[in-house]
């Protein structure tokens, strides 16, 4: 295993729980692969613990081998011995957290009571009547996201108001993300983070020492590559009926944005398209965006691929399969990818400047503070057209803007796309009063720009910049 990244906060808040007094409950959840074992791991140094990943198989397989690995544990002199139920394995681990802090890690919890729905109610009962007086750590971890925020954290759970903390884990920053590739050159690292969308366990497959090009390569076009099959195995984990969710990523990916534009897409009722969309955002594959200062326009929403790991597989590599499984990956990726990687960057680059936005905005680096950031979009009466604005920070508390504008290209951004942006600085909601603007741009800015920045209240803003702080 490599060095361990990131996570300070994650950690901090792991240490906080186990050193206070008496039981503690934490319920850790994210998408696979996001590092959830990892950290754990980590957190887990030094400490006495018992760490029992669940797996797809029977409910007396899983008792077997949870109990064999608490043996091996806490009280290797008695390796062979049999529990006869979960409530038996419960009460004895129970006695063993009494006089001590024992760390007790389920992972992937939902597998476990796939198999035995009431091994929730069981834990319950032992939680209420033996673990609250002693000192056990108990921590739930698991990546079926709806499971665990409806039958483990929800009110009508068994277990509702056990839990003393919670922690839904999410992929890393880019900031976070460039410390995997830290010999790349700011605008790799923006592209190493822009295909694996902060996954940990994508990011820690990159080789810094090799070129960018030959990693993607290697990674996704290659049929032997880990990301090849990646978002077919993540959907067949997480979804039944497959070919559905399929239909869906790829009418979004190819630009539908609203059940009703999906559903003629797809041939789909709209009744299933909704269900199916609902699903892949509590997954983290798709999410609904709002126009900001407008949110409530219920006309105003958009359904947008949020994993930008299956943006990548559905905009270049669905089409390539053909290629790839004849051994022409490399052919491809040389002819048909590696020259469009800075128009596939733009939406992502858009997402890094919001990040990067909130936090100028909220460090006091910016002429208000942002409460909120997000993008706006919306028809330009003056015009007759529909537009959007890249970034909009909003002080929700004094009634200003800061609005901004993001290139990924290979040319200097120049006075025409601040005049621009300046326009449409009256489209926003009337009640916020923008007082600066933002300019993002991977290369650099014209003289003119350079000369005006103060003078416009401008704030130029350039990819290096965006991996100093």
């Amino acid at each position: 295993m490599g060095a361990f990244i990131g996570r300070k906060q994650e950690l901090h808040a792991l240490e906080s729980l186990y050193n206070k007094e008496g039981f503690q409950m934490m319920v850790l959840y994210g998408r696979r692969r996001v590092g959830k074992s990892t950290l754990l791991q980590k957190f887990i140094e030094g400490k006495k613990t018992v760490f029992y990943t669940a797996v797809r198989s029977s409910s007396q397989r899983n008792l077997k081998l949870m109990g064999d690995y608490a043996l091996e544990a806490l009280a290797p002199d008695m390796k062979g011995t049999h529990f006869s139920s979960y409530e038996h394995f419960f009460h004895w681990i129970g006695e063993k957290a009494e006089p001590e802090r024992i760390v007790f890690i389920i992972d992937e919890f939902p597998y476990l009571v796939e198999q035995d729905k009431s091994l929730l109610s069981i834990l319950q009962k032992h939680i209420d009547l033996e673990w609250l007086a002693g000192r056990m750590f108990l921590i739930l971890s698991g990546s079926s996201i709806s499971f665990m925020e409806d039958e483990v954290l929800s009110g009508k759970s068994p277990l509702f108001g056990r839990r003393t903390s919670q922690l839904k884990l999410k992929a890393f920053d880019y900031m976070d993300a460039a410390k995997f590739v830290p010999n790349y050159s700011a605008e790799e690292k923006a592209i190493v983070y822009g295909v694996t969308g902060g996954i940990a366990k994508y990011l820690a497959m990159f080789d810094d020492t090799a070129s960018l090009d030959d990693n993607l390569k290697q990674l996704f076009f290659m049929n032997t590559g880990y990301l090849y099959e990646e978002p077919n195995n993540l959907l067949t984990q997480e979804f039944k009926n497959v070919p559905l969710y399929n239909a869906i990523i790829e009418a979004v990916a190819a630009g539908r944005s609203k059940i009703a534009t999906i559903s003629d897409l797809t041939h789909m009722d709209p009744t299933k398209v909704s269900h199916a969309a609902s699903n892949l955002v509590a997954t983290g594959i798709l999410r609904k965006d709002y126009a900001i200062t407008d949110e409530n326009n219920k006309r105003k929403v958009q359904y947008v691929l949020s994993d930008s790991m299956f943006r990548f597989w559905y905009q270049f590599v669905s089409d390539g399969v053909g290629m790839i499984d004849f051994g022409r990956g490399t052919m491809y990726y040389d002819n048909v990818v590696k020259g469009r990687l800075s128009s596939y960057m733009g939406n992502v680059f858009e997402d890094m400047c919001r990040h990067y936005t909130m936090l100028l905005g909220t460090s006091g680096r910016l002429k208000c503070l942002t409460t909120k950031v997000g993008r706006w979009w919306g028809n330009n009466p003056a015009k007759r057209e529909e537009t959007d604005i890249d970034v909009v920070g909003i002080d929700s508390i004094d009634k200003q803007a800061v609005i901004g504008e993001c290139k990924f290209k290979n040319e200097l951004l120049d006075k025409a796309i601040f005049e621009q942006l300046k326009e449409r600085r009256m489209l926003l909601d009337k009640k916020y009063t923008v007082v600066q603007y933002l300019l993002f741009s991977k290369t650099g800015f014209s003289e003119w720009l350079l000369q005006n920045a103060e003078k416009e209240s401008i704030q130029l803003v350039s990819l290096q910049d965006m991996y100093r702080n």
